[in-house]
């Protein structure tokens, strides 16, 4: 699964193909087919078990006492952090999301960390602190600016230090708050 994730990354999911990923993992057919039928059974089982440590390390030390603007803070400062430790995870999560190389019941699954930002978003909005609008449009909003914010750091456009993160969460907080 390593091998399949850097050659998503490096050549996009289009031009991976069987032999190289037999070649990068330094496995041969027969040992692949014990574990998998096809390409998108592959990427599928990739993608879960990436979406889950991503879900994992984000609630690392979530504190669930905390109020919604602190909890929401401290969850997209968490997927921060995990954006930056594991840049070829989330760029494959963000990259990937809606592909059809990945099965349905897949890209719909929640992890731990979604279904609590989804319920941050629905308690702000209960205190009128958080715009009404659809949480999952919410959720990917802010989600995307997360992964965005990364990308163009990973791809060198500009630093993203302690600044540019505080940037990066306030611009998050500003799009959903009232």
């Amino acid at each position: 699964m390593v091998a399949t994730l850097d050659l998503i990354i490096e050549e996009g999911i289009q031009s991976v193909t069987f032999p190289k990923i037999f070649k990068r993992a330094n496995v041969g057919s027969s040992t692949f087919y014990n574990y998998f039928n096809n390409k998108e059974e592959l990427v599928s089982e990739l993608y879960k078990n990436v979406f889950f440590h991503m879900g994992k390390v984000i609630m690392t030390g979530y504190d669930p006492n905390l109020t919604v603007f602190e909890r929401s803070r401290g969850i997209l400062k968490s997927m921060v952090d995990y954006g930056l430790s594991f840049p070829k995870e989330i760029m494959f999560l963000e990259g990937y999301s809606d592909s059809p190389y990945i099965y349905e019941e897949v890209r719909n699954m929640m992890n731990p960390a979604m279904v609590e930002i989804f319920a941050i978003i629905e308690e702000g909005q209960k205190q009128g602190i958080v715009s009404e609008m659809d949480p999952m449009f919410c959720c990917h909003l802010i989600k995307g600016m997360v992964a965005t914010s990364i990308r163009g750091y990973l791809g060198g456009k500009y630093p993203f230090g302690e600044e540019q993160i505080r940037q990066t969460l306030d611009a998050c907080w500003k799009a959903i708050k009232v």
